[in-house]
């Protein structure tokens, strides 16, 4: 068993130090050969002072600011070992977790930390936004997630390159890789893990990122599975149609003849989009 660990960082200089350190520790007790990949990017605290004299780790830098995804591609590229485990550098996920990710690796295409064990410390300004994506994920997904965006993780390098073209340069790069994975019927172990309070300062814009994070669930849903939107859109339509030719029958005596019509012709409209992109999917595929 080897691995390279991906740990991004942009100003983390309060807690990269000790969770290095506690990353380092936990991986030489299981006598394995590792890389440990400390992906600088752009900081302008001493998180680079920090690291740069480390002798346990690779050091990469961005010159700018690029990204928590782009920075897991850059780590993710100049490695060299085919089972990637990625963990963030302040200190919120417990390094003592990363023998349990490691169990299943041989197994499952990626094995997730879900922050649901005992002691999970996340912010509650965070929380319904959160609960709110996980619903939207597992409805457009099928599948039950227990944890979409954890960053905690072990994949094979070899799904990394598969949906690269789709992995973006922000926080949601764990979003669009657990989605994709699912929806493409991948092997997934979910774990449970605690998740400590972070060091330092929250890098999550809560109303922007939120907004974000649904785009990207519903662009990667139709992207691979474009009926799952498509129906019950169309559904909808249908419904509002017959609503507007009730209510205007009840209201004025006149049926809203021409207005169903349309709205109805809408929603058969919106139906063969989304069987054309279901086509050219399977077609793709």
């Amino acid at each position: 068993m080897n691995i390279s660990i991906v740990m991004p960082a942009y100003n983390e200089e309060k807690g990269i130090a000790d969770t290095i350190d506690g990353v380092v520790e936990t991986v030489n007790v299981l006598g394995i050969e590792y890389e440990l990949i400390v992906v600088n990017d752009g900081s302008t605290d001493n998180t680079e002072k920090i690291i740069e004299n480390n002798k346990n780790i690779k050091v990469v830098n961005h010159e700018e600011r690029k990204g928590y995804g782009a920075s897991l591609k850059t780590g993710i590229k100049h490695s060299k070992f085919e089972n990637i485990l990625i963990i963030d550098a302040d200190g919120s996920y417990p390094p003592e977790h990363i023998p349990d990710l490691l169990d299943y690796a041989a197994n499952y295409d990626m094995v997730v930390g879900a922050r649901i064990g005992s002691k999970v410390k996340i912010p509650l300004i965070r929380k319904p936004a959160k609960w709110f994506i996980n619903k939207l994920a597992n409805y457009l997904s099928e599948k039950k997630i227990p944890d979409l965006n954890s960053g905690m993780r072990l994949f094979k390098k070899e799904v990394f390159h598969h949906f690269i073209r789709i992995l973006p340069n922000g926080f949601s790069f764990t979003t669009t890789i657990t989605l994709a994975l699912l929806i493409n019927g991948y092997n997934i172990k979910y774990i449970t893990v605690n998740y400590n309070k972070r060091k330092g300062r929250s890098k999550i814009r809560p109303i922007h990122d939120t907004l974000n994070f649904i785009q990207l669930i519903i662009r990667t849903v139709m992207y691979f599975n474009p009926m799952r939107i498509f129906i019950p859109l169309s559904i909808i339509i249908v419904v509002f149609a017959f609503i507007v030719l009730i209510v205007s029958w009840l209201l004025t005596g006149k049926a809203m003849d021409v207005s169903f019509g349309v709205i109805l012709m809408t929603a058969v409209m919106v139906m063969t989009i989304g069987l054309l992109a279901d086509l050219i999917d399977k077609r793709i595929q």
